[in-house]
C-alpha cells in the first residue's frame, strides 16, 4: 500500500494555494498578469519556506497551454507534466552534485535551441552559491544575453555566496520564515481533511518546532501521527520532541515567583526522569516569561493555545514586571551558557539559582551577609539586605532639582559609545527621583532620540546608580547648558586663549616687526 508523505501531497501547485510570502506571490502576479516577466529570478530563504515550490509554480504559469497567466488550469499536459516532473522544458539541477564548469557548460549548450514543447524552457538550478567559480562565470554569460525562450530561476539558502555579476541580473526575493501563527492553521487544515484527531496545543508544539519551515512542520506532524498511532495530541507531540508539560513550566516559574529555592531544586531534579532537553526546557520558560510580560503591559492580550489567560493572569499578579524582565534575561543568557556546564542539568539548576540570587534593587529580600554587591548582566543589583533601609535609599527617593547633580560629571562616568553618547550630551538633568530620571533635550539634535539611544542610555544609567533606571524626556530647561554645549564654549575658550598667547609671544611679534610676517588664526591650535 503505497503511501505520499503529507509534505509532497499538500505542496501548493498554484499562488492561491502558497502559505505566506504574500510579497513574492504578489509580485509574480502581477508581473505575469502585465507580461513583464524577468528573465532570471533568485529565491533565497531558509530550507522549506518555498522556494523551488514557487519556481515550479513560475514555471506552470509560463508553459500553461493557456497562455501565460498568474493562474494556470492545472488539467493541460504541460501543467500535469510539471506537477509530475517529467516536462521536458523544466530542466532541474541541484548544484550542489553539479558544482564543476565542464556540468555546466554542458547543461547551458543547449540554451541556444528552441523549447521542445513548451512556451519557454525554464532552467530550475537548487542552491546554485555551490556553484564553483568557472561555473558562476559560464553562466553569467548566459545571464547577459539570454535567449528570448529560456528563464532561469535560482535557488539558494545562502545568496550571499553568489557573485554580484550574478546578482544584479536577477530579480532577488527573500523568502521568510513561517511564523508560527500562519504554520499552525494549515496544519489544522490537512489534519482536519485527514481525519486524523489533534489537539490544539500539539499543533502549536509542532509549528515551533518547525521554526520556521513549513516544509519540517509536514514532516514532524507525520512523524507524529506514526508516533500517536493515528492522534496528533499535545502528550504525544511532547514525548516525540523531548519537551516537559507546559503543566511543568508553569511550576517551574511559580517556584521561582515564590522563591521557594529548595523546593524548586527538587522540582527541577524530578524533571530529569524525562529526560528533557534543557535548552528546550528554558526556551520553554523564557517564552512563557514573554507571554506574562505581554499580559501585564498590553491590554487585552489573551494567551494562546499553550498558555490561556488565566493561567497568564495568576503568573502576572504573582510577579513584578521587573521579576520578568530578570528571569527572562537569566534564562536566555542560561540557554546559551548552556554548553560550557559541567552537565545540562547542573547548568539549568545553575540558571535557575541566579534567577533567586538577583533582585532589582530596591526590593525587599532578607537579610545576608555581602561583601561587595554584583550587578547582574540586566544592570540590576542583588539587594544587600539592610543596606537599603538607611540613608541611601532615602536620597535615591528624594527628587532632585536641575542642577543639584552635575550631569556633565555623570555622563562622563558613563559607558556610552556613539549615538547614545551623543543623545545623552545634548541633554540637561531636569530632575531625578527614585527610579525616574527626567531630561531636557536640546530641539537642534532631536533625531539621535531613538528607541535603541534612549535604550542604551538607560541602561547605563542603571549600570551607574545600581538600580533600574527610566527615562523621560521633557523640553529643555531656560538657560541650562548641556555637557556638549560645556564642551563646546570650553574648547573655544582654550582656542582663543591659544590664539591670545600665540599673538603675544615674542619671537611671532620679532617676525612680525622684521619680516612683516602675519599669522593665520585658524591654523593656531592649543598643545594638547
Amino acid at each position: 500500500m503505497s503511501y505520499t508523505a503529507l509534505a509532497r501531497k499538500y505542496r501548493p501547485k498554484t499562488f492561491s494555494e502558497l502559505i505566506g510570502q504574500e510579497h513574492v506571490r504578489r509580485a509574480l502576479v502581477n508581473a505575469l498578469a502585465s507580461g513583464r516577466v524577468h528573465h532570471a529570478f533568485l529565491f533565497a530563504g531558509t530550507r522549506g519556506v518555498g522556494k523551488t515550490t514557487i519556481a515550479r509554480i513560475l514555471a506552470k504559469c509560463l508553459n500553461c497551454e493557456t497562455g501565460v497567466t498568474p493562474e494556470p488550469c492545472g488539467v493541460c499536459a504541460a501543467c500535469r507534466e510539471i506537477d509530475a516532473g517529467r516536462f521536458p522544458d523544466l530542466i532541474e539541477v541541484d548544484a550542489a552534485s553539479r558544482t564543476k564548469v565542464d556540468d555546466t557548460r554542458e547543461l547551458l549548450d543547449n540554451v541556444q535551441y528552441a523549447p521542445a514543447r513548451g512556451r519557454y524552457k525554464v532552467y530550475l538550478i537548487d542552491e546554485v552559491h555551490m556553484l564553483s567559480a568557472h561555473s558562476f562565470n559560464a553562466l553569467l554569460k548566459t545571464l547577459e544575453e539570454p535567449p528570448p525562450h529560456v528563464k532561469f530561476l535560482l535557488a539558494t539558502t545562502d545568496p550571499q555566496k553568489l557573485p554580484v555579476t550574478v546578482l544584479s541580473r536577477c530579480l532577488q526575493f527573500n523568502l521568510k520564515r513561517l511564523p508560527v501563527a500562519e504554520i499552525a492553521p494549515h496544519l489544522r487544515t490537512i489534519l482536519t481533511a485527514e481525519q486524523v484527531p489533534f489537539d490544539e496545543a500539539g499543533l502549536a508544539l509542532v509549528a515551533h518546532a518547525a521554526d520556521g519551515s513549513l516544509r519540517d512542520a509536514l514532516s514532524l506532524l507525520d512523524q507524529l501521527i506514526a508516533f500517536g498511532g493515528g492522534r496528533a495530541g499535545e502528550a504525544e507531540a511532547r514525548a516525540m520532541l523531548g519537551t516537559v508539560a507546559r503543566d511543568h513550566v508553569v511550576q517551574l516559574l511559580e517556584l521561582l515567583a515564590r522563591r521557594e529555592s529548595a523546593e524548586l531544586l527538587r522540582f527541577a531534579q524530578s524533571l530529569e526522569e524525562f529526560a528533557p532537553d534543557h535548552a528546550q526546557l528554558l526556551d520553554a520558560l523564557a517564552g512563557l516569561l514573554v507571554r506574562v510580560a505581554l499580559r501585564q503591559t498590553v491590554p487585552g492580550y489573551e494567551g494562546d493555545e499553550l498558555y490561556p489567560t488565566e493561567t497568564l493572569q495568576r503568573l502576572a499578579d504573582g510577579l513584578s514586571p521587573e521579576d520578568v524582565q530578570l528571569f527572562y534575561q537569566t534564562a536566555i543568557i542560561g540557554r546559551r551558557d548552556l554548553p560550557l556546564a559541567p552537565t545540562p542539568g547542573s547548568g539549568f539548576a545553575m540558571t535557575l539559582l541566579r534567577m533567586l540570587a538577583f533582585r532589582p534593587a530596591g526590593e525587599a529580600q532578607e537579610p545576608r551577609a555581602a561583601a561587595s554587591v554584583p550587578r547582574t548582566s540586566t544592570g540590576a543589583r542583588p539587594t544587600p539586605g539592610v543596606s537599603t533601609a538607611g540613608p541611601a535609599s532615602a536620597a535615591a527617593d528624594a527628587p532632585a532639582a536641575p542642577g543639584s547633580e552635575d550631569w556633565g560629571a555623570i555622563v562622563a562616568q558613563l559607558e556610552l559609545t556613539g549615538a547614545a553618547r551623543q543623545l545623552a550630551s545634548h541633554c540637561v538633568l531636569l530632575g531625578r527621583q527614585g527610579a525616574l530620571v527626567r531630561l531636557g533635550l536640546d530641539p537642534r539634535h532631536q533625531l539621535v532620540r531613538t528607541l535603541a539611544t534612549e535604550e542604551k542610555l538607560a541602561q547605563a544609567l542603571s549600570r551607574h546608580f545600581g538600580t533600574p533606571m527610566r527615562l523621560e524626556f521633557q523640553g529643555p530647561a531656560q538657560g541650562a547648558e548641556t555637557p556638549a554645549q560645556a564642551q563646546r564654549r570650553a574648547s573655544e575658550a582654550e582656542l582663543a586663549a591659544a590664539r591670545r598667547a600665540f599673538e603675544e609671544d615674542a619671537g611671532v611679534k620679532a617676525l612680525r616687526e622684521r619680516f612683516g610676517a602675519s599669522v593665520l588664526p585658524d591654523t593656531v591650535r592649543p598643545v594638547k
